[in-house]
């Protein structure tokens, strides 16, 4: 408990959830930096695709970032307009769901609690390798500091909204100055002629070798679209803006759109005058701030705050997979410990469950950022073309003010994220993306059963219409199962006898000596109550107790049976192993046992 207050912090009122909302200032750090930190290796993903094929191609990375910017331009007024209309949070879940149906919103969740896990790996393992780059001796270690970034930021996310917002503010921030300070001086100097390219070929001077395949255009589109994974979070997380909600984080979205898109098409630019190629072992960002900066304190900086964006860009993630998971579970989709919040006032059972599942995909991949890009941006664009379908389905049947401008432009989002699905899905299935396809309807399933379960627990226990209620009891027997005399099972037996029914003790006769010593004492000691001596020729302690229970249980069967079991609590936690064997089997067997109550009565020992 001290070590929880040490990392989490003191539990928070339940009265100051109002007072851990967010400025726009704290907002665009808590849910922006993973769509800001992709510009760290959203050009490269497209670079890795034209270059391998030839290095005059790298010029097409220009026009396929200029359509990156536009989808994401569309998707910025869209989710805007999702964000006015649904002012308590709109992810693609609750549009989907409430407009197009149960399968269509269940699969925008599946689609995003999947990106969300990839977020978190794909974005540390990225921080991972911008840091390898200027010290590669860390290179081989990359898996190990993945999985302790990603602790680092789910201790930080557990301490609280707003104190994470203040922790990733400075770095968020950081980084953007890092990386348009990178761009104002590199295109000073390439303006003035003083910025020498990286490669020794110049690249707008090499002649094709042969027109570019269409194919290949769309899979380096599909690699640049992980540039724009992260977009929706905002539209998740209405609730947690200060008032006004909607138009706060409506203008969150659209700072974040600008500086978005300006650093992405700055990198891009600068990334093909400087003739950069993508390497195993350097970065394109690293590569670029190394021409402009040097070796020099410059450079440090901008590889220092890449990588701290990067890290903490999980925490995107990390602030909209708990609450994705608490709408599902308050719909019944999800286990309903992920509905409460923690005592600082945010989801830890799904903060710490998206941790888990990300540490594992950082140790399966070994934190190689390449190698869990296939897998991503899949399922964050089939969520994009559903939330979009839904408004386009709400518009055609709700109208209202300006309803046909709304329509087009989420017609137009739904066109363009459809699309763009497709060519990512098909781009990268063969490469990991069918990992994923998979997931999605087993996901899906698993909610379904979720529900299925918790309606019939519903059906169950909900009480009758008629407000009858069930016919009572006729009686309620007591029975105390003991093996030998002592403090612990008189203590027992005195509760007992303060409840009502009637009261048995139950010894299971082993050895006929024994057994004659434990009627004596229980003479003494039992208060009165009766023993049955219970035989046992095959040594089954736990069998005959059973047995006797299963035997009372179908002889009268409106009766209760209570065991009162007496169990030794250890001063010691390690003295546990000693004791109680016997007690815990005992309550596991009869667990399960409908008219069976258990009640266990502790003898705390002191040494």
């Amino acid at each position: 408990m001290i070590l929880k207050r040490w990392l989490v912090g003191d539990p928070l009122k339940t009265a100051q959830a109002t007072h851990e909302r967010l400025s726009k200032r704290l907002a665009l750090a808590v849910f922006s930096s993973d769509a800001l930190s992709s510009v760290a290796y959203g050009t490269e993903e497209i670079l890795l695709v034209l270059v391998p094929t030839s290095l005059a191609f790298a010029h097409f990375s220009i026009p396929v970032s200029i359509m990156i910017v536009f989808l994401l331009a569309i998707l910025t007024l869209s989710y805007s307009q999702i964000i006015f209309e649904y002012p308590k949070g709109g992810g693609s879940y609750i549009v989907s769901r409430s407009n197009l149906g149960e399968w269509p919103g269940l699969t925008a969740a599946a689609s995003l609690m999947i990106d969300y896990v990839l977020t978190v790996a794909v974005s540390v393992a990225a921080g991972i390798a911008a840091i390898t780059s200027a010290i590669p001796a860390l290179f081989p270690h990359r898996a190990i500091l993945g999985v302790l970034a990603i602790l680092g930021v789910l201790v930080v996310n557990l301490r609280g909204v707003r104190e994470s917002g203040k922790v990733f503010a400075v770095p968020t921030y950081m980084f953007i100055g890092a990386i348009l300070l990178m761009l104002g001086v590199g295109f000073g100097q390439l303006l003035s002629g003083r910025l020498a390219p990286v490669t020794p070929q110049d690249l707008g001077a090499q002649p094709a070798v042969e027109s570019i395949s269409v194919l290949l255009l769309l899979r380096a589109f599909s690699g640049g679209c992980t540039a724009l994974t992260g977009v929706e979070v905002i539209s998740n997380g209405v609730s947690a803006f200060r008032p006004p909600e909607p138009k706060n984080a409506a203008i969150t979205m659209g700072m974040m759109a600008l500086v978005l898109g300006t650093m992405f098409m700055g990198i891009s630019t600068m990334a093909y005058h400087l003739g950069v190629v993508p390497k195993a072992d350097e970065t394109v960002v690293s590569q670029i701030a190394r021409a402009i900066f040097g070796e020099g304190t410059l450079y440090y900086l901008i590889q220092g705050s890449t990588m701290l964006i990067l890290v903490l860009a999980a925490n995107s993630a990390f602030a909209g997979f708990p609450r994705l998971a608490s709408i599902l579970a308050r719909d019944g989709y999800m286990p309903h410990q992920m509905e409460m919040m923690g005592d600082r006032l945010v989801f830890s059972n799904g903060i710490i469950i998206l941790g888990v599942f990300s540490c594992f995909l950082i140790a399966a991949f070994g934190g190689d950022t390449h190698a869990l890009m296939p897998l991503y941006a899949v399922g964050v664009f089939l969520s994009f073309t559903l939330s979009q379908a839904g408004m386009v389905r709400r518009w055609l049947t709700k109208g209202g003010p300006h309803w046909k401008k709304k329509l087009v432009v989420n017609g137009i989002g739904a066109v363009t994220t459809a699309i763009a699905t497709g060519i990512i899905a098909t781009t990268k299935f063969s490469h990991g993306a069918w990992i994923v396809v998979v997931i999605i309807p087993i996901l899906i399933m698993m909610f379904r059963g979720i529900r299925s379960h918790y309606k019939a627990v519903a059906e169950q226990i909900t009480l009758d219409r008629r407000g009858l209620r069930p016919p009572m009891p006729r009686r309620n027997i007591v029975i105390i199962p003991i093996s030998g005399l002592n403090r612990a099972v008189v203590r027992a037996v005195d509760y007992a006898r303060s409840r009502p029914g009637e009261i048995r003790a139950v010894y299971v006769d082993l050895d006929p000596e024994e057994s004659a010593k434990v009627k004596i004492q229980w003479a003494q000691w039992g208060g009165g109550i009766n023993l049955i001596a219970l035989a046992s020729p095959y040594r089954s302690v736990l069998g005959s107790l059973l047995d006797y229970i299963e035997e009372i249980l179908e002889k009268e069967p409106n009766t209760w049976i209570t065991v009162v079991i007496p169990e030794i609590l250890p001063a010691r936690w390690w003295q546990n192993i000693l004791h109680n064997q016997r007690a815990l089997m005992l309550k596991a067997a009869l667990l399960f046992k409908d008219r069976v109550i258990l009640t266990d009565v502790p003898f705390h020992l002191t040494r």
